[in-house]
């Protein structure tokens, strides 16, 4: 074990290594328990100041400490710290899959100089056979576990690797002390960490985990995107940081913030390490204002000025997302935590646990349905996150939460629970959720009137309320303990004794009236627009605007503009070309070839009526690098026939038409008249294009039935319909 080098108080040794004149909360009490060569166990919320807790005392010591951190960003961040206090470059190094040979060679070297007082490892690095014979020939002063929540499958970032952190401890053949370090912890978390690194002895300190300057908001996911960037632009200048699930969406959203002038990088475990360590330097530089990262890749970003962290997607569990939001004001000024929460959101991340093994899955389960708890909730969110880690929150108002600046109404809804739980019995506990709910409205769905569950006498009992009451009602019996998900059968609500003991004897169960979150969208169906309704008034001028200029120009209204377009502009008000390009329906061509009356009619009729245009029209949506629309486009400049081009990418040729229908809606101009002429004959081609002339609407079905079914086919119309938008309306 290590001794102190020299008579120098802590305090002293603080202000000469790192020119501090005060420790925060416990750093005083812990660093004396670790110079004291005892085991420490430290649970301290991020920004709190855990990592000097061990940067110090490795200082004062004799030999190398070890810290084991998963989090190779972090390694860099703090490293480069500990080298900006002290002037020898060797006082601090990382060991890591990213070093190179001669790299790795040279931290060797200053190791075994007694030059490095702290080395940074990441665990797959701590277990290399030729790492633990180094390590047996080194003088150690301590281990430190950083993140040691990775040891726990009840953690939200659970590594296997982490549990062989002890038998590598033991095979370098040295007891030395260990500090533990967690920013989350639940009392059965911590119970975990102790037994797997035998330090049940441990002092443990434990700070208070109530970050008062956080603001809590959980926002329905209804463009997501788009509210993000407002929320940015709001925030203008200030760091943040937006976690996604999927790399993907991060990509996507890193692109979205960037075309709408926002200085954004992702950073994911998919790109290369030079660039996820460059992506960081810029974040700490301040060269970029926000990074979009994966939830399930740490960044370990040692940031204290970041002022907003949001969630695009909700966190598998709360220590993540507790976790997460503690990145934000860790100077003790300002940070906003806003998360976007769908239910379709959760039901997915519960499919992921599909096939899983069992006990998985029942922890998987239970810190889902904790989340779930946590965003529907209408209590102060601090006290249900305080109360999660085991901690009492005795006010009733925090001031800095959604919940408590905005109160929701709340009902009693003993009855409706109670009809929920006596649906699931009588269908002998066999059915999910929607089918529930269908028994109990009354909705005689195909699967209700094939079981006869029509005839049972609970169905139509709730036909008076509506579907997101129900909704709302079968979560918080699940959240009350009253029913079970079974994931494996496809989401199959089963009784809890608890269940079974409210029919018999049922109590009152106060839920939420208005649940805001059942009409949301996922990840997958997510697009931009909906939500707003259409200025009647500015409608019904566009299309008349649009009436005109189709007969100046000797064609059909839809062939301008499409009324979806029409009805997005009365919702947008796009008043330049470039905001018009971004309306659907719309694209670079259309907005060049007929945008400027339609642009003026809207500038005059926002100035007019003082219309406060919304702050979303300037968020533009990123282009659709779609390869299936490139390939398409690519091949017709070749004259590739269109069927050999369905054949070739495994698809229908209606399929094929729908996706050149697409591109041509954009206003992409194209020419499948090489095609056209090899399939159709000049007459029908000219009876189709004639047809459409004079046509009042552009469906092809409509086509179809006026020019005869016998003698046309629905291809033949859609190809011909392509041509004529193509050649007069793009």
């Amino acid at each position: 074990m290590g001794t102190i080098t020299e008579e120098l108080s802590i305090k002293g040794s603080l202000r000469k290594f790192f020119g501090f004149d005060k420790f925060k909360g416990e750093q005083e009490a812990i660093i004396k328990n670790v110079l004291a060569g005892k085991d420490t166990f430290v649970i301290m919320p991020t920004g709190g100041g855990k990592s000097m807790c061990y940067q110090l005392p490795s200082l004062m010591m004799e030999g190398t400490a070890i810290v084991v951190s998963p989090l190779i960003a972090l390694m860099k961040n703090q490293v480069d710290a500990m080298r900006g206090f002290n002037s020898d470059d060797g006082i601090a190094h990382f060991l890591n899959s990213s070093l190179t040979k001669q790299e790795m060679i040279d931290v060797r070297s200053d190791i075994k100089a007694g030059k490095t007082k702290l080395l940074y490892v990441a665990p797959e690095s701590l277990t290399k056979e030729e790492n633990v014979e180094f390590f047996k020939g080194v003088n150690l002063s301590f281990f430190a576990i950083d993140e040691a929540h990775c040891i726990s499958e009840w953690g939200h970032d659970f590594r296997p690797e982490y549990r062989r952190l002890r038998p590598i401890m033991e095979a370098i053949g040295k007891r030395i002390p260990i500090i533990a370090l967690t920013a989350t912890a639940t009392p059965k978390v911590q119970t975990d960490i102790m037994k797997n690194l035998d330090m049940t002895e441990a002092g443990l300190f434990k700070a208070s985990f109530n970050r008062a300057n956080l603001y809590y908001e959980v926002r329905p996911k209804v463009d997501a995107i788009r509210e993000i960037i407002k929320f940015v632009k709001q925030n203008a200048g200030k760091s943040g940081i937006i976690y996604c699930l999927s790399r993907k969406k991060v990509e996507e959203v890193a692109e979205s913030l960037n075309v709408n002038g926002i200085r954004a990088l992702p950073y994911h475990a998919g790109l290369e390490a030079p660039v996820r360590a460059a992506t960081q330097d810029k974040f700490l530089m301040e060269e970029i204002e926000v990074i979009v990262a994966t939830i399930a890749f740490g960044m370990g970003i040692d940031k204290p000025d970041v002022r907003f962290v949001i969630h695009h997607d909700i966190p598998k569990s709360l220590e993540g997302y507790y976790q997460e939001t503690g990145r934000s004001g860790r100077d003790g000024r300002e940070g906003k935590c806003v998360c976007f929460y769908s239910y379709k959101d959760i039901e997915k991340l519960e499919k992921f646990m599909k096939g899983k093994p069992v006990a998985e899955q029942e922890v998987g389960k239970q810190l889902i349905l904790e989340t779930v708890g946590f965003a529907e909730t209408s209590v102060c969110r601090r006290r249900v996150l305080l109360n999660y880690f085991g901690e009492k929150y005795d006010k009733e108002n925090c001031g800095s939460c959604d919940n408590c600046l905005h109160p929701k109404k709340k009902i009693d809804g003993q009855e409706e629970v109670l009809s929920v739980l006596e649906t699931v019995k009588a269908v002998k506990e066999k059915f999910a959720g929607d089918h529930i709910m269908n028994v109990i409205m009354g909705k005689a769905e195909n699967a209700v009137k094939l079981h006869q569950h029509d005839q049972l006498e609970v169905f139509g009992e709730g036909h008076d309320k509506d579907e997101k009451l129900w909704t709302a009602i079968v979560r918080q019996a699940l959240l009350e303990g009253l029913l079970q998900k079974e994931i494996e059968t496809y989401g199959t609500l089963k009784l809890t004794e608890k269940g079974k003991a409210f029919i018999k004897k049922p109590y009152p169960v106060m839920v939420v009236e208005d649940n805001e979150f059942n009409n949301t969208e996922s990840d997958d169906d997510e697009e931009y627009g909906g939500g707003a309704s259409a200025d009647p008034e500015l409608f019904a001028a566009l299309k008349d605007l649009r009436k005109k200029i189709a007969k100046q120009r000797n064609v059909p209204p839809f062939v301008v503009f499409q009324d979806p377009s029409l009805e997005e502009m009365s919702i947008q008000y796009p008043i330049t070309t470039e905001e018009l390009k971004n309306i659907s329906g719309v694209g670079g061509g259309k907005a060049l070839k007929f945008g400027k009356p339609f642009l003026d009619l809207i500038s005059k009729y926002v100035e007019e009526n003082e219309i406060e245009r919304p702050m979303d029209m300037v968020v533009k949506s990123i282009v659709n690098k779609s390869t299936i629309k490139v390939y398409i486009i690519q091949n017709i400049d070749r004259k590739i026939a269109l069927n050999d081009m369905s054949k070739s990418k495994g698809m229908k040729m209606g399929e094929l038409l729908t996706e050149i229908e697409s591109i041509v809606g954009s206003g992409t101009k194209i020419d499948i008249n090489y095609y056209i002429n090899e399939v159709i004959d000049e007459d029908r081609q000219a009876d189709i294009f004639n047809y459409f002339k004079t046509a009042e609407t552009d469906s092809a079905e409509d086509a179809l039935q006026e020019l005869g079914e016998n003698d046309y086919t629905l291809d033949e119309i859609r190809m011909m319909r392509i041509k004529f938008m193509s050649e007069l309306g793009n």
